[in-house]
């Protein structure tokens, strides 16, 4: 699958999504103001290749109601709300369709980019749907030359605005992640690997906040004190599924949150960017290794900028 066809999938779902329910007349007029338009309707043969290719790509059923002028849409469409990936494929391309189509105030509309999204994400997928190794030139921060890597691409994952690969990596002969920023190069190979069925990739991440992983590190029960604006940050937006608020000060200056997962680097990074809003109460190991963070942090300010 091209990149140009995934992006006409998702904006003819977008399409019919937002509709409610539509004619092919109706999607034509909104494809005439899409900029995916080419200069030509699109014909009801290249719309029923369409509607065949979504389905077996995303699992999204467009069905024809013929009462009344045949009218189209996407059945149960409250699994796409249920599914992160179809959600997150929608919201982002509607947003993109929306700011296309508000022309007077398209520069007043301001997005974060994502950089590694827009060269490798496609093959990646196609790659994945075809159960095809990939090879791949990573240029990591730990070394200083990229090194090559031949990898089964089991899941894509969005953290924190970059897209990351985690797989099967025939040289480490462990599972492992990369981030696609860092991707210098990336070929898809013949060779085929049968794809695990016990493999669940909510359930890998799971007992991780963040990206990082290391099943080495013990699971561990944390407690978190949030101060001012960061108790309705978090209830708004948990750092993590096991998010539990069991203790909240009347007035609403404090609250203390219970977590359950195992720390890496990505949760201390998460505690430290928040400045003085988050404080770890327990375990006391952990407490302690983030105040030493801090006293190093606060060293550095003790020292003049121009050593």
């Amino acid at each position: 699958m091209t990149k140009d066809l995934f992006d006409k999938y998702i904006w003819l779902v977008d399409t019919i999504h937002r509709a409610g329910r539509i004619t092919l007349r109706e999607i034509n007029e909104k494809w005439a103001m899409s900029p995916l338009y080419d200069g030509a309707d699109i014909p009801r043969r290249t719309f029923n290749n369409w509607k065949e290719a979504i389905q077996q790509a995303f699992d999204i059923n467009i069905e024809c109601r013929r009462v009344g002028g045949y009218h189209y849409y996407i059945e149960n469409p409250e699994d796409l709300e249920n599914s992160t990936t179809r959600s997150w494929l929608l919201n982002t391309f509607t947003v993109r369709n929306i700011i296309s189509e508000s022309k007077g105030i398209r520069d007043r509309i301001l997005l974060e980019n994502v950089p590694s999204g827009q060269k490798h994400l496609t093959p990646i997928i196609d790659a994945m749907q075809a159960n095809k190794w990939l090879e791949i030139v990573h240029g990591s921060y730990w070394y200083d030359r990229p090194e090559t890597y031949t990898v089964q691409p089991w899941c894509l994952k969005l953290f924190n605005q970059r897209w990351y690969v985690c797989g099967y990596c025939r040289e480490r002969d462990a599972m492992r992640t990369f981030a696609l920023d860092r991707i210098i190069g990336l070929t898809a190979m013949n060779e085929t690997f049968e794809y695990p069925a016990d493999f669940d990739p909510q359930g890998y991440f799971a007992d991780f906040c963040g990206i990082s992983t290391d099943s080495n590190i013990p699971m561990t029960t944390i407690l978190i004190r949030a101060y001012g604006l960061q108790v309705r940050y978090l209830r708004s937006l948990p750092l993590h599924h096991s998010q539990k608020e069991v203790a909240t000060d009347p007035d609403e200056e404090c609250a203390v949150f219970e977590y359950r997962f195992r720390p890496t680097w990505d949760f201390y990074s998460t505690i430290l960017s928040r400045m003085d809003q988050l404080e770890v109460i327990s375990p006391a190991s952990l407490r302690e290794e983030i105040r030493c963070t801090v006293q190093r942090i606060a060293s550095r300010y003790q020292e003049s900028p121009g050593r």
